[in-house]
């Protein structure tokens, strides 16, 4: 009935908006009632998602030029030290995480065997230097011999001209001929011999072009004392560089050093860097020289400065002990990482330990 007969709509619509309406200051006065407009609350609706996407097309545009990733380490010089000699260990000087200085003693090795060897190379020294000089007294004596030697073939050979002047005019025999010539021959055989003994006993006293002057024997033995000078001071193991002492827990006194094995490593301080692996697709942009940022999360409040220091020479799966083989049928492409040095500007105000997590932002755009 009611949508039938406008009349009542109308003094239903008038009695509500007078009761919704305020009281008239005065009798008489006429209010105005205005439908509310749909066209602000529409606007008001489209105007926040534009806002939201200008936002992010804004952040997107300011932070295009990022490059991040958390995959990335504190790195330090570590240099690890080993005996160069065999031995038995008989004193260590540091212990783990002790702060060495350069030159200063981590370990001792048993030295006596050492002395031992030295004393030989002294006795082999000795030895050969007792034997030049019988050499060279043997020397003198066959000079002694060849001149007796010569002495007896210069008589032996006046002997034979007497008898053969004497055999000329007559007065002498066959028989003393023959004799005075065995004679002059038998004392030309001493003199050969008397010769070819000084000669053998002068090249036993010879040197080698390599070195002049001495005897391969006493040389011998003074590259042995030499060896053995030099062990000797290498049962003493002291730090090449100043750092942290790690690994020393295999370091006690009484056991066993092998050459060449490593015994206690050094990490180096004030060194520092991190090593950063980023995906090949994020390094289209990226050069030696770009500003980084660097957060560690052992230390939420440390923020450090650095820069792009290099860039690595091959993917991560190159340098591995097993370099993936891709030539086969079952091959799946997997996105490569490469190694970035970043190096550190600022100086942290914590202790920066190797193998810390990073998070580096690089500025692909600086």
């Amino acid at each position: 009935m009611a949508e039938g007969d406008p009349r009542i709509d109308t003094a239903a619509a008038t009695s509500a908006t007078a009761a919704d309406a305020p009281a008239a200051d005065a009798p008489g006065e006429t209010v105005v009632v205005r439908k509310p407009r749909r066209w602000g609350r529409l606007l008001l609706m489209l105007s926040l998602p534009a806002i939201l996407i200008a936002g992010v097309l804004i952040y997107y545009r300011a932070n295009d030029h990022y490059v991040s990733t958390d995959n990335a380490y504190v790195q330090q010089d570590k240099v690890s030290v080993s005996a160069e000699v065999s031995g038995r260990l008989v004193e260590v000087g540091v212990k783990e995480n002790q702060i060495v200085h350069q030159g200063d003693l981590l370990f001792r090795i048993d030295p006596e065997p050492y002395r031992i060897s030295m004393a030989q190379a002294d006795a082999s020294i000795a030895a050969a230097q007792v034997r030049v000089v019988g050499m060279e007294t043997d020397l003198s004596t066959k000079a002694a011999d060849i001149a007796t030697a010569r002495a007896s073939v210069n008589y032996a050979q006046g002997q034979y001209n007497r008898e053969a002047a004497l055999m000329a005019r007559g007065f002498s025999t066959r028989a003393r001929i023959d004799a005075v010539v065995q004679a002059l021959a038998a004392a030309r055989g001493q003199l050969a011999n008397a010769e070819g003994a000084q000669a053998k006993a002068r090249a036993a006293l010879a040197t080698a072009p390599a070195a002049p002057g001495v005897d391969p024997a006493v040389l011998a033995g003074q590259v042995q004392k030499r060896k053995a000078n030099y062990d000797f001071g290498k049962t003493e193991i002291r730090a090449p560089i100043g750092g942290v002492i790690s690994q020393a827990d295999r370091l006690l006194v009484g056991q066993m050093m092998t050459q060449g094995l490593p015994a206690v490593s050094i990490v180096a301080n004030g060194q520092s860097w991190v090593e950063a692996n980023f995906k090949e697709t994020e390094l289209a942009n990226m050069r030696v020289g770009q500003p980084a940022e660097l957060w560690f999360d052992a230390y939420p409040g440390v923020h450090l400065r650095g820069h792009v220091a290099s860039i690595g020479a091959g993917t991560g799966s190159e340098f591995s002990i097993l370099p993936a083989q891709n030539a086969n049928g079952n091959w799946v492409k997997v996105t490569q990482r490469i190694s970035v040095r970043i190096a550190i500007d600022q100086t942290s105000p914590r202790p920066l330990i190797a193998g810390l997590s990073t998070y580096v932002r690089i500025d692909t755009g600086g």
